[in-house]
Formats: C-alpha cells, structure tokens, sequence
C-alpha cells in the first residue's frame, strides 16, 4: 500500500463524505476564543493556518466571536496581516477563492499585535488587548496561543506568557471576572533529538500542565489519514485481514512536489529524516499498524500508537546502514517547471550535506505484524 502526502487542503469543494465515518467522531462548534498566533507572519500562518481556518469556518465549527491575533516582530496594520491571510487563503485553501461577503465578516474578528517575542512590555500589551477583546467580542477569557516558530523560542514564549499573566495553570482560569481557558500549541519538529525533545517537554510543563498542551501534527488533520481507521476499523471486510499472513509489506510514501520555497534557513537545519519522518511517517505507520481502541478518543489512539512505536525493532548501526538511504535533490524539472538545486536555494549552505530525501526499512515486532 502507498500512501503519498499531498496539500493539506487538496480535496476540492466537491468532496463526497465518507458515509463509514458517521458516529465516529463528535463534530461540533468551538467555544468562542481568541488563537494569539506566534510568529504570525510566517509561511505556517499563511500557507496552512490561514486556509485550515477558513475552511473550518465555512465548515460550521467557528462561532461568530472566533478572534485572531497576529503576533509577530515585523510592523504590519491589522489591514496588512489580514491582506496576508486573505492570499493564504486565496492561494491554498480548498474553498479558494474566499467569498467576499464571508471573509469581511471573518476579518472583523482579525488584529495584528506588533512586538518582539522577547519583549516582557509587548506580552503585557498584549494582555491587555486580549482583556479588550473578551469584553468587546464576548471570548469568556478563552485563549489558544499557537507557537508558531521555531522549537528553539518555545522556552521564551512559554516563560514570557507566565510573567505576564497569560499562561495561568489548569484548564480554567479567572479573567475579567468570567472562567476561561488557556491552551498552547506547539509545531514539530519538537527538538532535534530525545535529549532536547524531553528537556522543551520539561521547560513547558514548569509552565503549563499536560491537557493545556497539544503538539500538533498537521498530517493527521488529513482526509487521507483520518480516512485510513475508518477504512479499517468500521469496514468488517478488511480488519479480518489486516495482519502478516494477508499483508507482505507497507510502503508510505510522502512526496512533495514543491523546494522548501525561501525556507532554507530552516531546512537546512532539519533535514527530510526530522522533518517529516520521526513525526508525519512515524505517525502514518502507527495509523496503519494499530490495534482497534477502546474508543475512538485521543488518549486511547495515543496509547495505541505508542504500542506500534514501542515494537518497532531497534537497529544497529550495520543495519543503518544496510536498511537507510539519504539524498538530496538537484536541478530538473517538476511539473513542466524547472527547479533549482537544493544547494542553490537561498540561505543554503553551497555545500551542505542536509538530505532532502530519505528512504528507510522499519520492522515492527508485534503479534499482528512479526
């Protein structure tokens, strides 16, 4: 089986419904809130985050009093960073075009907060438009930062929220005199390896505790992935012979059909094998190889997959080498349009050794798979 990864937004408008998923999941509008976004004018705020909310919006599941703060160092107006979102939306969302009549009543609820992420007097201002937003939009002090920056800023982020104020322990908190709640999000990659992904886990649970924070994969947020445990789970043809006796191998493929696009400061850093497999391949094999949940909540889901990774056989290095491969791509052609080296893009290093590609053999030693 080959499961290749395309835009998150790929379906078209026209999508038919999975009539298997009916009952499996709670569907329902969120609670009025304001999502603060870190690092609002970045790539992830306006190719992903932009159209996901757009899309969720026309979806029925945002409330009128939904709010956005932009959050970032570059000096934009509110009409600027909506100017940018609206592109985002314009050029990546399923339902592009935005409608004019619906995207004037989605920017109503949609500022812009200058200031530097390492500013305690920008937190504070902060602070104080969000307490003039629940009072003027009705959001109950409910607040969503989403951190999206690098791993690196999560720390500073994390801790200049606690000293302003924002980032009050449990999953209700005083504002304003009304009950709220304060959640965080955190991107992957989530530390460049085991050492420094549990010493990020510990700086942000001195601040937050566990059910304030989600680490997002955006992959399982994809038709495809959510598709692929209905297509098991509530389809009695193929459970049955879902195991090694009727299954040889999985091959999932996740191709991009795009360079890293002005990201190369960032990718050059990370690499294919931290960028996409220790989270969205990893996650994609322990979609396919788990065990049937109890029920179909979070908790449950993650101690299944937990189980798959937990089985996967270690390697020595001889089987390293015998069952990886790296690469990186030249100059050529993708689609009728010609690409420049990976080495060519701007903030490469002329002679980085980062791979673009990877490709790697893993073997899960469990009663279903073994």
């Amino acid at each position: 089986m080959t499961t290749r990864g395309v835009n998150a937004d790929a379906a078209g408008p026209n999508a038919q419904t999975n009539p298997l998923r009916e009952g499996l999941r709670l569907e329902r509008m969120a609670e009025p809130c304001t999502m603060v976004i870190c690092g609002a004018t970045g790539d992830l705020a306006e190719r992903k985050l932009a159209p996901a909310l757009y899309n969720t919006l026309l979806g029925g599941f945002l409330p009128p009093e939904f709010t956005v703060v932009g959050f970032a160092r570059r000096e934009l107006t509110d009409e600027q960073f909506r100017a940018q979102l609206l592109e985002g939306i314009n050029e990546h969302s399923r339902n592009r075009p935005a409608k004019p009549a619906i995207w004037e009543s989605f920017a109503q609820g949609i500022e812009y907060h200058h200031g530097d992420l390492d500013n305690p007097a920008a937190y504070k201002e902060l602070g104080k438009r969000l307490d003039r937003i629940d009072r003027d939009r009705g959001t109950s002090g409910n607040r969503l930062f989403y951190l999206a920056v690098p791993p690196s800023l999560y720390p500073e982020i994390v801790n200049q929220l606690d000293q302003a104020g924002l980032a009050v322990r449990g999953d209700r908190r005083k504002s304003g005199g009304k009950r709220g709640w304060t959640r965080v999000i955190v991107e992957k990659p989530f530390g460049s390896d085991l050492a420094s992904a549990r010493r990020l886990n510990h700086e942000i649970a001195e601040v937050f505790d566990e059910d304030q924070v989600y680490r997002i994969d955006h992959y399982l947020g994809k038709e495809t992935v959510q598709n692929l445990a209905v297509f098991r789970f509530g389809n009695g043809l193929f459970e049955p012979i879902w195991n090694r006796r009727y299954i040889d191998s999985v091959q999932i493929t996740v191709a991009e059909t795009v360079g890293v696009e002005g990201r190369g400061d960032f990718y050059d850093e990370t690499g294919a094998l931290r960028d996409i497999v220790q989270n969205h391949g990893l996650q994609l094999m322990a979609m396919f190889a788990i065990e049937p949940p109890v029920e179909f909540r979070a908790e449950d889901l993650r101690d299944e997959k937990l189980k798959v990774l937990r089985a996967v056989k270690p390697m020595s290095p001889a089987e390293v080498a015998a069952n990886t491969v790296r690469g990186q791509y030249v100059s050529g052609w993708v689609e009728g349009e010609k690409v420049q080296s990976y080495r060519d893009e701007p903030e490469v290093a002329p002679d980085s050794q980062t791979e673009t590609f990877v490709a790697l053999k893993l073997a899960i030693d469990s009663w279903r798979w073994a």
